[in-house]
């Protein structure tokens, strides 16, 4: 008898093809989704941020009303503090060049009023002094405080600010003894 052949093994090769496109979508769906959230990550972020800016100048704005009223209340006291809230207000970033320009109109009439000081009439002043202008503490409190924002606006703004604007910045407020 002759010898049994020894069984062979079986190849067996099975051929698939290429790829159908929904096993190429199907591998991609972890990384689509990693994406999209991703994206939506970036978009949530954005729009918090956003919110928080509009936030930040609505009261930035709320301030700088008080503070404006606060300016043109005719209390010269009151006036003073407005002006010295502005001019924090004149350093902070919310404040663009638009904002900054509101804040140095408030500045104008008290500086106007330094530039151009009205002269009491030489009747009403004793007759060994000139006639010159007099301002009580109030006023030039308020003057000072104007001077004051007049340097922050036009530094921000990039303008020269006049010598006498400068020095009256400088000057100490009277003090307020009440």
């Amino acid at each position: 008898m002759p010898p049994t052949p020894s069984p062979t093994p079986i190849e067996v090769f099975v051929h698939t093809g290429p790829a159908e496109g929904w096993q190429i979508l199907a591998a991609l769906g972890p990384l689509a989704v990693l994406l999209g959230a991703l994206v939506a990550g970036v978009i949530g972020w954005r729009t918090l941020k956003q919110k928080a800016e509009a936030d930040n100048r609505a009261e930035w704005w709320k301030r700088t009303q008080w503070a404006l009223d606060a300016v043109y209340s005719g209390d010269k006291k009151r006036g003073t503090i407005g002006l010295k809230v502005l001019k924090v207000l004149g350093e902070s970033e919310l404040a663009g060049a638009g904002e900054l320009a509101v804040l140095q109109a408030a500045s104008e009439k008290p500086l106007g009023q330094a530039a151009h000081p009205v002269r009491r009439s030489p009747h009403a002043l004793p007759a060994q002094v000139e006639p010159r202008q007099v301002f009580d503490e109030d006023d030039r409190a308020l003057q000072i405080a104007a001077a004051q924002l007049r340097e922050v606006t036009d530094r921000r703004l990039g303008k020269l600010t006049p010598a006498w604007v400068k020095a009256l910045a400088r000057e100490q407020p009277p003090s307020h003894t009440d």
